[in-house]
Formats: C-alpha cells, sequence, structure tokens
C-alpha cells in the first residue's frame, strides 16, 4: 500500500484516539529562515499559515459535524492536533519535493477522474448526496480535490519507486522451503457427531444407534452442535484442529465404526467415522508459487518504499525551518510511515 500524507480527518481521528499529555516542540532553530506568512520551509518550498489554519479551521468542522467539544487553544490536545497537521503539511511537502525529483506530476484532469470513481463508490453517482456528505463534514471541494492530489501523487511516486523491483524464482523457492509448514493440509476424514450435556443422554442416544436408529435423524433432532446438527452430524475433521479427546477417538476409528459418548469440554459426544483417513500433505510450489511471488513482490515494494521515504525526510532534515511555535516535537515510537485515508467518511 502507497504511503501517503495524512488527510485531515485521518488527523482528527488520530488527536481523538491520543491520550493527553504530550508537549510541545524542543528548541526553536532556523525560525529566522521562515519568511512572514509561512510556518516552515522544506527544501526552499514555503508551507503557508494559512494551509495550517486551514486545515484547523477544518479540524475544528470535523469535530463539530461529529458533536465533539474542540480542544481549547494551549491544552495538550490542542498541541498534538497542532503538531499532527504541522507534520502533515511537512510530510506532503517533502513528497512534492521527491515528485520533482522523480519527474512525477498529477494532472487535473487524473484528480477529476478519481473524483468521479469516489462520488460513484460512495455516492452511486448522486450528486446530491455528495454535495450533503461534504457539508455533513464541513469538507469544501477544494479540499477534497488536494487530498486526492496527494494520493494520487504518492500513488505514482510508489509507482515509480518500485518499479524496477523484482522477484526472482530462487527468492520463491527460498520462502516456500524455509516456511513449508504454511503449506501443509492436516490430516483429515469424515465423520458424523452427537453432542448433548448428560452422560445419560449420550448413553441412551448412543443405544438407539446401536440398534439401528438414524444417526443423522437424532442428530438433528438432540444434537447441540448448531455447525453441524442440520447436516446430520456430518463434517470433516481436522487432526488438531478438535479438543483433543474428541481428536484422538475420531482419527483412532475405524472406518465405519461408532464410538462409546467421549467427554470432552464441550459435553458428551458420540462419533462416527464415515471415511478413511486422509494423511497430512504439503502442497506443492507449482500451486503456491503465484501467491508466494505476490506476497514477496508487495514485500520488497513496501521495502523499497519505506527506504525511500526515510531517505528523502533524512535528506531534508537539515534543509526543514520552522517559525517559532511550530516546530514538533520529536516523535516518540511509531508503526509505520505517513498514513492516512483521502476519502470523505461516509459513515456507512
Amino acid at each position: 500500500m502507497p504511503l501517503h500524507p495524512r488527510s485531515i480527518l485521518a488527523l482528527v481521528a488520530l488527536v481523538l484516539a491520543l491520550a493527553a499529555g504530550c508537549g510541545g516542540g524542543g528548541e526553536e532553530q532556523s525560525a529566522e529562515d521562515v519568511p512572514d506568512g509561512a510556518i516552515a520551509v522544506v527544501g526552499g518550498k514555503e508551507i503557508a499559515r494559512a494551509d495550517y489554519e486551514r486545515l484547523l479551521e477544518q479540524a475544528e468542522k470535523t469535530f463539530e459535524a461529529r458533536e465533539q467539544d474542540f480542544p481549547g487553544t494551549g491544552t495538550p490536545e490542542f498541541e498534538q492536533l497542532k503538531q499532527a497537521i504541522v507534520r502533515s503539511l511537512v510530510e506532503q511537502k517533502q513528497f512534492e519535493v521527491g515528485a520533482e525529483e522523480l519527474d512525477v506530476e498529477v494532472t487535473d484532469e487524473e484528480v477529476d477522474e478519481r473524483l468521479e470513481e469516489l462520488k460513484e463508490q460512495f455516492f452511486e453517482g448522486d450528486e446530491e448526496r455528495y454535495q450533503a456528505e461534504l457539508e455533513k463534514q464541513g469538507l469544501s471541494e477544494e479540499q477534497v480535490r488536494m487530498d486526492l492530489r496527494s494520493r494520487l501523487l504518492s500513488e505514482k511516486i510508489f509507482e515509480e519507486v518500485t518499479k524496477d523491483v523484482q522477484v526472482s524464482d530462487e527468492d520463491v523457492r527460498s520462502y516456500y522451503d524455509e516456511n513449508k509448514a504454511q503449506f501443509e493440509t492436516a490430516a483429515s476424514r469424515e465423520v458424523r457427531h452427537i453432542l448433548v450435556k448428560q452422560r445419560g443422554r449420550a448413553q441412551d442416544l448412543y443405544q438407539q444407534i446401536q440398534g439401528g436408529a438414524s444417526f443423522a435423524t437424532l442428530a438433528r433432532e438432540f444434537s447441540q452442535d448448531p455447525a453441524s446438527k442440520d447436516q446430520g452430524g456430518k463434517f470433516e475433521a481436522q487432526k488438531g484442529a478438535t479438543v483433543p479427546p474428541f481428536d484422538e477417538t475420531a482419527f483412532g476409528l475405524e472406518t465405519g465404526e461408532l464410538s462409546e459418548p467421549v467427554k470432552t469440554q464441550f459435553g458428551w459426544h458420540i462419533i462416527e467415522a464415515l471415511s478413511a483417513v486422509k494423511p497430512k500433505s504439503t502442497r506443492p510450489l507449482s500451486e503456491v508459487e503465484a501467491d508466494i511471488r505476490q506476497q514477496l513482490l508487495q514485500q520488497k515494494q513496501n521495502d523499497a518504499m519505506n527506504q525511500w521515504v526515510e531517505e528523502l525526510k533524512e535528506r531534508l532534515g537539515d534543509d526543514t525551518a520552522y517559525a517559532v511555535g511550530f516546530r514538533p516535537a520529536e516523535p516518540q515510537a511509531t508503526t509505520g510511515g505517513p498514513t492516512g485515508s483521502v476519502e470523505t467518511d461516509t459513515d456507512e
């Protein structure tokens, strides 16, 4: 999945989920390099204060639309939101710098096409429903288009950065050999059973079956296992997938043999083996090769993209300056790079 700067809705969700108590940034550096009207400069590109204020205003509207109190200025929650917005704007500007280096751009026509796809996906092409959702979320058409442009840009960057990533036959074979357990199929056999809570009832049913009564009919009437009851108690047992007493009995019976009542944590079972045991097997490489190749390709692509993002951030780190009061605190350990969604939240 391509990485991309966070949308304002994702930022709001992030702040709502964060615990209170995060402080502000550290010592300001190079603030004199930031011109009036900007909050930061990244690789020579200014981030306008108006962009920050627009996202802050958007966040407030989103809080209001969700009937949640907007954090007051100076509170830890407000500082979290402020820093999240600044980081998002910096990430977006870093991606713009990186896109220029890669000679990647997004056209208005591409944004138009993606917007139509969004309308069709979430609103079945109904313009009135779409506009109503924008009003509900406090979003403008311009803001949605900007979000979509950012996503398209990140997708194109992902394609460019990963275009030469390949998975060799040797890669696939090595993964298969090192992870064969993933491709094993447990021993199995077809059985049927009746589950009841009382031993006396189980013994009575066992004797009825021994006397010629229909196992399937009794299972449908008395079994308390909802998964197999309607099938007359029949199911495909996988060795190791059931509790030990059941497993041992089911796979220890001769084909056609009926067990006496067996106690498990669920109650008392009467089990009949309907087929021979199919032995454990391993799916051949030819059957799983395509899946392995796709999995490894995605992993290698994500690794390549993450490396590109980290190198970009590191390279632009010394070429980034913040206005006084806007330098974010050093982030704590995270689980990944910039993520988020650009689609309008439909609450559907």
